[in-house]
């Protein structure tokens, strides 16, 4: 049973053993969900993917296999399962919110009106007000406007279904596709080391157990908590050729803040000199000697440079190639100064990388950082991740 999914997942690059395809079947014979799609769709899922950044894949071959379950009601005689339409309302609708699906009725006779249509409509149907279809203003199809309906396929416009069929929530999740904060976040955690530190702050389960055992009365044992110890600097580039990775540069920096504590930032623009700075507004009037950042922050940091490399090759190789002052020691002398002081040394590029051929400041950029320059994708992020991670 479910041979041909099992096969699809693999394929698509999901590790799924037979031990993962037996446990679908236990917890389907033991009646662990209710008979729904919805339900039997989160417990596969939850079953069977065990990376978070296959998810979208596993939305595309379930989609791909059970398609004539889950999609094309508005060409076949099926039966939508009312009660799975109405658990995931109630989830997310108030009961005032509910009471406001008034457009054409009630919820009962939303989901009956919507029945109805199915069984009646023979054809496809565009625009209009009653069929279900593409264009119009019926409450249910798709591309069309009502300000309470039923989408069935296609994609939001308005915002104002009140259910969506089919709808996938992790089309970012990918390794080829644009990333958010929360992927950032998912490959940066390979990086996080921890340890325990500092006073006792929380109850030390097992102490306890084994404390109480022997004294014979309650005997509590706390226990300093587990803190990341895991310290980074994170260089970002800004303006210019950066402007369009704008969003992206904020969604890092969004992510490193919140999985590291122990993170310094500063800026820089096309190439580190002998000044940075941490308030663009400021950058001219309060700057942070090079230098300084050097002797304050230890060998142990892991550095992190994001910009995309992109400018006058002059700017890295000669003094006074700066665009913006004359620097007397060229970049070249400032990017030697921080590889040599950190071990931990990497360089995220938001350019794609099959672009990186085309510009002669990457390519010294990246024979500076002894190639460990990786584009800023989930893969990428997860390789500069693990290269941060090897022990030197």
């Amino acid at each position: 049973m479910f041979f041909n999914f099992m096969d699809e997942l693999r394929n698509a690059g999901l590790k799924v053993s037979l031990k993962e395809h037996l446990m679908l079947l236990d917890a389907l014979d033991a009646d662990v969900i209710e008979q729904s799609p919805e339900e039997f769709y989160f417990l596969a899922r939850a079953t069977l993917v065990k990376d978070e950044a296959k998810l979208d894949r596993f939305d595309q071959v379930f989609n791909k296999i059970f398609k004539g379950i889950f999609s094309n009601y508005a060409e076949e005689n099926v039966e939508i399962p009312s009660d799975w339409l109405k658990s995931v309302a109630e989830k997310y609708l108030s009961e005032e919110e509910m009471e406001k699906i008034k457009a054409i009725g009630d919820w009962d006779e939303l989901m009956d009106t919507l029945k109805k249509r199915l069984e009646e409509q023979e054809k496809r149907h565009q625009g209009g007000n009653k069929w279900i279809g593409t264009g119009g203003t019926s409450p249910y199809g798709n591309d069309g406007y009502n300000p309470e309906g039923v989408r069935i396929g296609g994609k939001s416009k308005h915002g104002k279904a009140v259910k969506v069929w089919e709808k996938r929530e992790f089309e970012n999740l990918d390794n080829d596709r644009e990333i958010g904060t929360r992927n950032i976040k998912i490959a940066m955690r390979r990086l996080r080391r921890f340890a325990r530190e500092g006073s006792a702050e929380e109850l030390d389960i097992n102490g306890t157990i084994e404390g109480t055992a022997k004294q014979g009365w309650l005997d509590i044992q706390m226990r300093p908590e587990r803190r990341n110890t895991i310290k980074l600097l994170l260089l970002l580039d800004v303006g210019g050729s950066m402007d369009p990775f704008i969003k992206l540069c904020e969604e890092l920096f969004s992510a490193a803040t919140s999985e590291f504590k122990n993170m310094e930032f500063f800026y820089f623009h096309n190439c580190p000199y002998e000044g940075l700075w941490k308030d663009n507004k400021r950058r001219f009037a309060e700057r942070t000697p090079t230098w300084d950042i050097l002797h304050k922050y230890p060998h142990d940091y892991k550095i992190v440079f994001v910009g995309d490399a992109a400018m006058s090759p002059y700017e890295i190789t000669h003094p006074g190639g700066s665009v913006e002052h004359f620097n007397e020691e060229s970049g070249h002398v400032w990017m030697q100064r921080f590889v040599n002081t950190y071990t931990s040394c990497v360089w995220l590029n938001p350019v794609p990388q099959k672009q990186w051929g085309y510009s002669q400041s990457t390519k010294v950029m990246r024979e500076i950082m002894n190639e460990r320059m990786y584009p800023l994708t989930l893969d990428g992020l997860d390789d500069a991740m693990r290269e941060l991670s090897r022990k030197n």
